[in-house]
């Protein structure tokens, strides 16, 4: 990758370290999420600590982050479906995601990425994001463990990839991997809390009351 391409990557992770969560809960609400529930400053702990009008707007911000800085892609110049503009697409996906979990903006202390994550693969391989998401949604719903759906959509986005769509790409299988390990190694500690059956379901309310709990 030359080096104005590599110039791609510093707005892509300036995108990520945007901290919707915490810019939002100081303004509207004057608390700074990562000083309640789990001290994570992502779109779950804000539906918890603020309610879901300030949940779901800090997910679609959070989600758009990933898309803004994977279309930066685009002015690449690269020929469509090259190798060299996969590996771009990839670098600009972990870009933002670092961003994300280590902001510039806020002192370096973000979220877990999933949403952001989720925006950035969905414009390098929409077929396999739409069938997580779909994974994700039927696995919050028997549980309500957003942790627990997180994880399961990014264990089977390199096995929908695949066995589904017959991908046979290497770089593309190899992203989809990286990927899953990425959002387990993020949710170590939520795996640990699902082990011990200590971790908090997301139950949702007639009223945007304010709690604490742990993502």
């Amino acid at each position: 990758m030359n080096p104005t391409l590599l110039l791609l990557l510093i707005p892509a992770y300036l995108l990520g370290s945007i901290p919707n969560a915490v810019w939002i809960g100081r303004r509207f609400y004057g608390i700074d999420v990562r000083e309640h529930g789990s001290h994570n400053a992502g779109a779950t702990n804000t539906l918890r600590v603020l309610g879901r009008r300030a949940g779901f707007t800090v997910f679609a911000l959070d989600f758009l982050k990933g898309v803004a800085a994977v279309a930066l892609a685009s002015l690449s110049g690269l020929a469509p479906g090259s190798d060299a503009l996969f590996n771009l697409k990839f670098a600009l996906t972990a870009a933002v995601v670092l961003g994300h979990i280590f902001p510039l903006f806020a002192g370096f202390r973000g979220g877990k990425g999933v949403a952001t994550l989720a925006g950035a693969v969905l414009m390098v391989y929409p077929p396999a994001v739409l069938l997580c998401l779909a994974t994700f949604l039927v696995v919050f719903l028997l549980f309500r463990y957003v942790s627990l759906a997180s994880m399961t959509a990014g264990i089977l986005l390199p096995v929908y990839t695949v066995f589904v769509f017959g991908q046979r790409s290497v770089p593309l299988i190899i992203f989809c991997c990286a990927i899953a390990v990425l959002l387990l190694v993020t949710h170590r500690k939520n795996i640990g809390r699902l082990l011990h059956g200590t971790e908090s379901r997301i139950r949702f309310r007639r009223t945007d009351t304010p709690s604490s709990g742990k993502r």
